[in-house]
C-alpha cells in the first residue's frame, strides 16, 4: 500500500509540474508577461511534488483512519485545502520590477488546482482492486 501511495504522488507530481510547465509558456506567449523571477520552473515542480505528495499522505491518514466512507471524506477534505490554498496567489507581494502583477493570479491561481487534478486523473492506475 505505501508504495502504490509513493507512487502514485511521485507520478502525480510529475504530471502536474509538466502541466505547470506548459500553462506557464502557454500563459506567457498569451499575455506577454514574464514572473519568472518569481515562478520558475523549478518552483512550479517544487510546488506540485510537495503538493502531490501532502495529497498522498492525507489519503493514506484517512485509509488509516476511517473505515468507511473514505473517498467521501478524501476528496472533502483535500477540496477544501485546494481552494482555500488560492488566498495565497492572491495575497503575495510581488516585487516592483515584475510588470503586470494584476495578470499574475491568472497564472497562479490555477496552477493550484493541477495536482489535485492530476490524484485524480492517475487514481484508476493505482486503485487498489
Amino acid at each position: 500500500m505505501y508504495k502504490r501511495i509513493f507512487y502514485h504522488s511521485l507520478t502525480t507530481g510529475l504530471l502536474a509540474a509538466l502541466c505547470g510547465w506548459i500553462y506557464s509558456r502557454i500563459h506567457f506567449f498569451a499575455t506577454q508577461a514574464d514572473f519568472s523571477a518569481v515562478l520558475h520552473p523549478m518552483s512550479i515542480a517544487g510546488y506540485c511534488m510537495l503538493v502531490s505528495f501532502v495529497i498522498g499522505f492525507v489519503f493514506w491518514l484517512i485509509q488509516y483512519v476511517f473505515k468507511k466512507n473514505q473517498a467521501i471524506i478524501f476528496n472533502l477534505i483535500i477540496a477544501v485545502i485546494n481552494f482555500a490554498m488560492v488566498i495565497f496567489p492572491i495575497s503575495v507581494a510581488l516585487p516592483l520590477t515584475v510588470q503586470f502583477p494584476e495578470l499574475f493570479t491568472g497564472l497562479a491561481v490555477p496552477m493550484i488546482f493541477f495536482p489535485l487534478i492530476a490524484w485524480h486523473t492517475l487514481q484508476p492506475l493505482f486503485k487498489n482492486n
